[in-house]
Formats: C-alpha cells, structure tokens, sequence
C-alpha cells in the first residue's frame, strides 16, 4: 500500500463515528493522522476559513511551512481538504450585504431611484423614505408622501413597506403607497400585495392588481377596484372614489406652484370622486368651490380656502 493510500484509509477510520469499527486495531497511519488533526496549525486554517470562507494562496503555504513538523505528507493532504472546504463555502449563495438608504423630495420633485436589489421606486413630490435591506427582508419606512413600487421579486426575501401603522408586503410585484391625512392608501398595478396591520392579522386584506384599499383606525379597507390604465399621479392626474378635500389639498401640496394652506375642518371632510388634473391648483378648487360654496383666496404665502358668504 502506498504512503497516499495508507493516509487516506486513516483518515477515513478517524473520522468514522461507528463505535464498532473505533474498536478495531487503527491502520498503521492513524498515528500520523492523529497529529495532524491535533496541530495548531489545521486549527488556525480551519478558523480563518470560519472567518472568510476562503483562504489565499499566500496563506495556504504559510500554514504548510507552520505544519512541517507535523506528518509531512498528511499535513498536505488535510490543508487540502480544508481549503477544498473553502472553496466549497464560497460557491454556495452568499448572504446579500446590508444596505441602508434614504431617499426624499421637496415640493414639485418628482424622483426615480433604483434600489439595490433592481426594485425601481418613483417618488412622488414631499416624500421621505428609508430603505433597509439585509439577509432575510426588505424593508421600506415611508415618512411621508407617496411612491410607486416596481419591486423585484426574490422569493426568500419579502419586500415591506411600511406607511404609518400600516404594513405592505410582497415578493414581487408594482403597487403604489400614499400617506394622505386621514388613511394610507395602497393601488396595486401588477401582482398581489398583503396590506394591513404592522404585526399582520385575520384583518389584513390580499389586494390583487386593478384593485385599491385604504388602511384607517387599525384595519385595511375591502378592496375596490379601479382603472389602472389611465394616467395618473406621476402625469399629473388622480383618479379617486375615496378622497375627501383636506387630502385633495395635501395631494396638490406635493407639486410645484402656489401652496394651498389646510382648509378648516367643515371644508377638509367633502367627499370628493371623480378625475382631477393638479397641474392647476386654483383653477380645480376655484371649481370644486363652485358646487360646495368656497371660494380660493389668493395671499401673500399661496391659496387658502374661505367659506363663501351667503
């Protein structure tokens, strides 16, 4: 039998856990292998495998130099083995790296970024938003404002958003995000979301494309549904059956122009529904005044609503 083969038929016994075949007379080697296994040397390259999952050229013959004094030809034979680990270790899929980020608009701004997995985000004026991607979750901490989402799917890492105490969560799909003043609102363009609680519950709803729900006083809307197709906040169109004026106004606020101060309260909970085009704040709520009895003042600082006199 060959040096080579005695080593091997050695190792082999040494690492057996059979307790009967442990009990047998060891192989003339098991000595030789023993003393490799017990060197400081294959403990040190074995931790810094641990440590950077491989080892580098230079490094693998300083620990052959280091473990000369042990079998010359099983130390060999076992820093192989461990960088064969290495190299092993390096082709599995490798946790993505942490990324941390944060994004935000001023009035009239409107942004597109890509995220570090490939999901496009377009962020619509006076928007703020944190992003946190690690090894198990994607997660998005809106601020304020609205977005629209194109995530990319990664079926063991879900994509969430979270808006106020509300919680969006994907794989992969496109879906927009709106903080108004009285309701988080959500429209999905292709996919299916889960959207409800932040700890997620038996009253979170499943919203699939096409469709729209809001999230108010710790439960998500049933979802209605809506066109898709049309142009909409990102073309300077809203599309709504569920808007009432105070968040008409924060919506306008977003864009550039004249700021709209709040409207008092009797005036911020109209209901509104319908199309609106916001590239003319005065002009559309110089109209919707029209039929509920306000008119648009224009002041030093923008626009502010004043209930009309009888």
């Amino acid at each position: 039998m060959s040096r080579r083969e005695a080593l091997r038929e050695a190792a082999h016994w040494a690492m057996r856990e059979d307790e009967a075949v442990l009990a047998e007379a060891p192989p003339s080697a098991a000595a030789d292998i023993q003393r490799v296994l017990d060197d400081p040397a294959l403990t040190a390259a074995l931790s810094e495998i641990a440590a950077s999952s491989r080892l580098s050229d230079e490094e693998v013959r300083r620990m052959r130099a280091r473990g000369k004094r042990a079998a010359g030809a099983g130390i060999v034979t076992m820093l192989g083995l461990a960088v064969g680990l290495g190299t092993w270790q390096t082709s599995l899929p490798q946790t993505p790296a942490a990324v941390n980020q944060h994004f935000e608009t001023g009035r009239g701004e409107y942004r597109v970024v890509a995220l570090a997995d490939g999901t496009k985000v377009e962020l619509n004026g006076a928007t703020s938003l944190d992003v946190t991607f690690d090894g198990g979750l994607r997660t998005v901490a809106m601020k304020r404002g609205e977005a629209r989402f194109d995530v990319a799917h990664e079926p063991n890492r879900p994509f969430v958003v979270r808006a106020g105490d509300s919680t969006t969560r994907v794989l992969g799909t496109a879906f927009s995000v709106d903080i108004a003043s009285q309701a988080v609102k959500l429209a999905v363009y292709r996919g299916r979301v889960r959207f409800g609680g932040e700890a997620g519950s038996a009253r979170d709803v499943v919203v699939p494309a096409g469709w729209r729900s809001s999230f108010a006083h710790g439960a998500a809307t049933h979802p209605t549904r809506f066109d898709g197709v049309p142009q909409d906040w990102r073309r300077s169109w809203i599309d709504t059956d569920n808007m009432v004026l105070g968040d008409l106004v924060e919506e306008l606020n977003r864009r550039a122009g004249p700021a709209v101060a709040a409207p008092p309260p009797h005036l911020a909970e109209l209901p509104l529904s319908g199309r609106f085009k916001l590239n003319d704040a005065e002009g559309l709520l110089g109209a919707i005044g029209e039929i509920y009895g306000f008119r648009v003042a224009r002041e030093e600082d923008g626009l502010r609503l004043v209930t009309a006199q009888p």
